[in-house]
């Protein structure tokens, strides 16, 4: 007769149909099969801790978990200090000179910054700033600051307003200067934040250059309007004469 317990394909099936019996496990078996979903629901303990949790109970994971464990730990404190970063600033902040060195050349590791130098009374600096607000919210992770030129740096020439630096762990990344680089007063809050991007500054969702739009636009313009004045003066300079012949009119343009 054949052997119930025997790992074969009929038993299988016979099993299945519940005309055998469940095979008969040893209990060697259950023993590592208990172990096994005892590891299972240590692991799924520990991916669930928080970094205090996994202090609290470090003395009860087994030895061969310490690897496991000590992954979970850098995870969970990769994410607390990303948590940390996130809403750190989120406001344009007013700096003098004696601030610089601590909020501009050691804000910290990783820490963009964006300095502002303008003066009041200039409308280009104001809608800077005013940009600036908009961007910092945007951008809470990145440091946005204002400082008026001369009180950040003496004697800063108000021919270089506005003026922004771009510094990241005390190096300048990036820098503009004067109204030109800015295009003036048809500076947008899109074409700040795409030179900023450019330089590292901050992460735009933007897909391409704002600018560059405006720009094609007003080239298409230009063109449509030149085409028209030159039909314009084709028509107002041409003058039609005629000849007739014996069966025909013919028109000369000349």
């Amino acid at each position: 007769m054949q052997d119930p317990n025997e790992d074969t394909e009929w038993n299988d099936i016979l099993r299945k149909k519940g005309i055998l019996p469940p095979k008969e496990v040893a209990k060697d078996d259950e023993e590592e099969q208990d172990l096994a979903l005892q590891q299972q629901s240590v692991v799924k303990t520990y991916e669930n801790m928080t970094l205090e949790e996994l202090e609290e109970n470090e003395d009860e994971f087994e030895e061969d978990d310490e690897a496991a464990i000590e992954m979970y730990r850098q995870k969970r404190l990769a994410e607390w200090k990303s948590s940390q970063m996130k809403d750190v600033f989120g406001e344009v902040m007013e700096i003098s000179g004696q601030d610089y060195v601590k909020e501009v050349n050691k804000a910290g590791e990783g820490i963009w910054v964006v300095l502002h130098l303008y003066k009041q009374g200039i409308p280009l600096c104001a809608l800077i700033n005013q940009h600036m607000g908009a961007l910092a919210r945007k951008f809470p992770q990145t440091k946005f600051l204002k400082s008026i030129s001369t009180t950040c740096i003496a004697n800063y020439p108000d021919k270089n307003l506005p003026t922004i630096f771009v510094y990241c762990q005390g190096n300048m990344k990036a820098q503009f200067i004067g109204p030109l680089v800015f295009g003036g007063m048809n500076l947008t809050l899109e074409e700040l934040e795409w030179r900023l991007s450019e330089s590292g500054a901050v992460k735009t969702d933007l897909e391409e250059n704002p600018h560059k739009q405006i720009h094609d636009q007003m080239m298409s313009s230009i063109r449509t309007r030149k085409t028209q004045r030159q039909l314009e003066s084709i028509t107002s300079s041409a003058k039609w004469t005629f000849c007739l012949t014996r069966s025909t009119t013919v028109f000369f343009l000349r």
